[in-house]
């Protein structure tokens, strides 16, 4: 019995409709892309000649030392407990409790001091509360 052989095709992908839908997809885009331009506004800015006008802001400066001793607009306080440090931050502010609170305290004055001035500043009504900082030199490792 005689088999025959069969033939070895090369198979081959036929690309020619593939690069047919390519160029197809790149005029669509092409179409379809919306191109702006965009436009510049050229404003002069007035420019002030008067000096600028120094105005002094008040504002309640609570500053906390190493050992907890408590220092209300550089008025040192004789205890550090919470009832005499309300009755100074009240009687500095006047009732005025739109003043910028300033909080500045020692790196190592106890946590604890620091949120009873906190605390006393809220129980007083005070909303604007900051915490001051002093940036140390860089390369310092602290």
């Amino acid at each position: 019995m005689k088999f025959r052989r069969q033939s070895n095709e090369e198979v081959s992908v036929n690309l020619t409709p593939l690069i047919d839908v390519v160029f197809l997809l790149l005029i669509f885009f092409m179409v379809s892309t919306t191109f702006t331009r965009e436009t510049e506004l050229q404003i002069d800015l007035p420019e002030a000649d008067a000096e600028r006008a120094e105005r002094e802001v008040d504002l309640l400066e609570v500053e906390i030392s190493a050992d907890g001793e408590y220092s209300v607009n550089n008025r040192r306080l004789d205890a550090n407990d919470r009832e005499t440090l309300r009755r100074v931050i009240e009687e500095v502010a006047a009732g005025d409790t739109s003043l910028p609170f300033v909080i500045t305290a020692d790196a190592n004055a106890p946590h604890q001091y620091v949120v009873r001035v906190m605390d006393v500043a809220g129980s007083l009504g005070f909303t604007g509360l900051s915490i001051s900082t002093e940036r140390t030199p860089e390369g310092d490792g602290n």
